[in-house]
């Protein structure tokens, strides 16, 4: 189980919050391998990383109803046949989905998945289909077709939650049909217009069995208060502003889903649901929990989309560097821009992704962490530069010169 915790003051009552992530482990008796065809429901056993803590009342999920029926061809699903892994992705356009980023590289201190297994599928899809890789896979080179808010998410406050999204392209083309829009929409808006047009969640869960899509009936946007709840989940989130506290009825495989609202398009995204906060309360003795208590749920969570919206479009536009030579070819001209330490290996790693987000801010450009030819030319025009001995002076050395005292003029 994955969870984020946060507890208060050291005292022998203590009351913390959780943050737990829905993702689903296929039992053994799943055959591996991409997903084709249908699970036989009898054989399929739903192995939750987590209790179903994600329930606001009565569960009352149920299939697509048939006004949404479209969605199946623009919601799949997220599977690894090694670890066994399931979650949910949407369509953004033919060939890139999103998706919440620790279904990919899972939480702080734990090993990411094998991105070169993972494939894409939708429900619509027919019997028999196989799911469809990341790009660059073949070539070993699927981490640079996957950008991420982050892929190191932190457990301990103040947690990134509201970086848990998650970008990717496909090898080919999955969304025939196009992508879901994203609304522009902050969650105090959310919040404000509940009654007017409420929100809505579609995932995978195990509820019906071979995993289709289920629908959770219009749900609540909880606005955090100034109370000391509301100070509390402030304090525990890096970036509460992001965050969306909802109570549509998840679990199961939902991490990953969209949240969504009905807009003159149609089903519009306003986020991407993450997992449930929890009130935790435990008893301690000299610094030991002695006894925990049952947890109480406060909400579920979702990274708004205006944390990913703009990345999104600077994605769509770049040119992903697939050759392990050009992957070389920008850790040099990093190395020699005093970005990056590591080996020219050709491979895109986290070290190589950092130095690239370093050079990204000291071009006062939004950091994308991207392997693209764009970025490419830029470092190798600022090398050439240099090493033609092109005059760059610091702050230090300009001079800003004085200003002539203008004379009165007279007799």
């Amino acid at each position: 189980m994955r969870v984020w915790q946060r507890f208060g003051a050291s005292t022998p009552f203590k009351a913390g919050y959780l943050l737990v992530v829905s993702v689903s482990i296929i039992a053994p008796s799943f055959a591996a391998g991409s997903l084709a065809g249908s699970i036989d429901p009898k054989r399929e056993i739903a192995a939750p990383l987590v209790q179903s803590v994600a329930v606001f009342g009565a569960d009352d999920r149920t299939l697509l109803p048939s006004r949404l029926k479209a969605l199946e061809a623009k919601i799949g699903m997220l599977y690894e046949p090694q670890s066994r892994s399931v979650c949910t992705a949407f369509c953004i356009d033919e060939t890139m989905v999103a998706t919440a980023a620790h279904c990919l590289y899972r939480t702080r201190g734990e090993r990411p998945l094998p991105l070169a297994n993972v494939t894409f599928r939708l429900s619509s899809m027919g019997k028999g289909t196989k799911g469809i890789r990341i790009a660059g896979a073949a070539q070993g080179a699927a981490a640079q077709n996957v950008m991420t808010g982050t892929t190191s998410l932190s457990t301990k406050p103040p947690i990134d939650a509201t970086r848990d999204w998650a970008l990717v392209r496909l090898a080919a083309p999955a969304c025939p049909q196009g992508g879901l829009p994203l609304a522009h929409r902050t969650p105090a808006e959310l919040a404000a217009q509940e009654g007017e047009r409420p929100v809505y969640q579609v995932g995978y869960h195990g509820d019906f069995g071979s995993w289709r899509l289920t629908f959770s009936p219009p749900c609540a946007v909880r606005r955090p208060s100034l109370s000391e709840s509301g100070r509390i989940i402030a304090s525990d989130f890096a970036d509460a502003s992001a965050l969306i506290l909802h109570t549509c009825d998840t679990g199961g495989a939902s991490s990953g889903s969209p949240i969504l609202m009905d807009g003159p398009r149609g089903p519009e995204v306003v986020g991407i649901n993450v997992g449930t906060y929890l009130q935790s309360h435990v008893l301690t003795q000299a610094g030991e929990v002695v006894h925990r208590y049952r947890s109480d749920t406060v909400a579920n969570t979702g990274v708004s989309t205006l944390a990913f919206m703009d990345q999104r479009d600077r994605f769509a536009r770049a040119t992903i560097l697939h050759e392990r030579a050009d992957i070389r070819r920008m850790q040099r001209a990093l190395t020699k821009s005093g970005y990056y330490r590591g080996s020219p290996d050709g491979r895109y790693s986290p070290a190589l992704r950092e130095a690239i987000e370093k050079f990204e801010a000291d071009e006062r450009r939004p950091k994308t962490g991207l392997a693209s030819m764009e970025l490419l030319r830029r470092l190798e025009t600022v090398v050439a530069g240099r090493n033609h001995g092109r005059y760059e002076p610091s702050s230090e050395q300009l001079e800003t010169g004085s200003v002539p005292r203008l004379r009165p003029s007279g007799p």
